[in-house]
């Protein structure tokens, strides 16, 4: 046991990252210790807070199994993925082998620890597919499109098993798409981060397809909110975390170059194979359960995250 195992111990994974370091800053606030789970193959140990503890570790390892154990843990947010929804169309064994069978060593460890909550990072569009309503419920079909999506509603699942055999409750969260600050703009990154990069780096952002396209985008505070609120749920819950407005890429561009006071105009180049061509979030059911608040404007979430980049450009 560790030292200090009277106190609320809380494990991140993906601790390092975009999402995950934004969740322990908010914990740590709230007086919580928090241990990172993190192997730093995307994300990165500056973005973690000094009051954290940094674990370098592969979800899948029996190490990250052992620490669960040692360190008396409370409860698990788990936000370590691979993520890249194209990958997980070329590689699908390595998608399920990190998100899927990584997962279960989690839990596994999770149940035999006897810790009280996971809270588990999902996805709304990739778990939806191409949607029959628009924003979808959470009790939209599950008609997902990509082995990513794939992985993350066998994710669900587990949980939900492991909360009928084992009383361990747990709370999955179905992220719209999150921007905001710290988000990274290389490999696998959200749109906005990419065409910020690009415009401040003096280079033309490529829109794929029509850019009609559209999505949900959510700022990683109201994120944030979300995640912190579902701390100590009780039973098994999914939530949908998202605005329920959707904002096409066109549009999303011009509010970016307006925010970084640039005109230059975007090419065009082919659209990617098998992209979903609208998606969005009903998020009510996470604001009257949970009393999460109403989400921040587009408008307000693209200041704040042009002007973190801006200070790093």
């Amino acid at each position: 046991m560790s030292e200090r195992d009277d106190e609320r111990t809380i494990l991140v994974t993906g601790g390092a990252g975009f999402i995950g370091s934004h969740i322990v800053d908010g914990l740590i606030e709230q007086s919580h210790r928090v241990l990172v789970l993190d192997d730093l193959s995307t994300g990165r140990a500056e973005n973690v807070s000094a009051a954290a503890e940094l674990h370098q570790l592969d979800i899948r390892s029996a190490e990250a199994a052992d620490l669960i154990a040692r360190e008396n843990v409370a409860a698990i947010y788990h936000l370590a993925a691979q993520m890249d929804v194209r990958r997980s169309t070329e590689d699908p064994v390595f998608d399920a082998s990190v998100n899927v069978l990584g997962t279960l060593n989690l839990l596994q460890a999770a149940a035999t620890a006897e810790v009280d909550q996971v809270i588990f990072a999902s996805t709304g569009g990739a778990i939806y597919g191409e949607q029959e309503t628009f924003p979808a419920p959470e009790g939209h079909p599950a008609q997902p499109v990509s082995p990513y999506g794939v992985s993350k509603l066998a994710s669900e699942r587990y949980l939900f098993y492991f909360y009928t055999q084992y009383g361990m409750n747990a709370t999955c969260l179905r992220f719209a798409n999150v921007y905001g600050e710290r988000q990274n703009p290389h490999g696998e990154a959200g749109v906005v981060a990419i065409f910020m990069n690009k415009l401040l780096s003096g280079e033309t952002a490529t829109i794929n397809g029509d850019g009609l396209q559209t999505r949900d985008y959510i700022h990683v505070s109201d994120v944030v909110a979300a995640n912190l609120a579902a701390l100590g749920r009780p039973g098994f819950h999914i939530y949908n975390v998202g605005t329920g407005q959707e904002t096409d890429v066109v549009e999303l561009y011009r509010a970016i170059a307006t925010s970084l006071d640039h005109d230059r105009e975007a090419t065009y180049g082919p659209g990617m194979p098998g992209e979903q061509r609208r998606s969005s979030v009903d998020a009510s059911l996470l604001r009257s359960e949970l009393g999460v608040p109403a989400p921040i404007p587009l408008s307000d979430g693209i200041a704040r995250t042009a002007e973190w980049f801006k200070k790093r450009a």
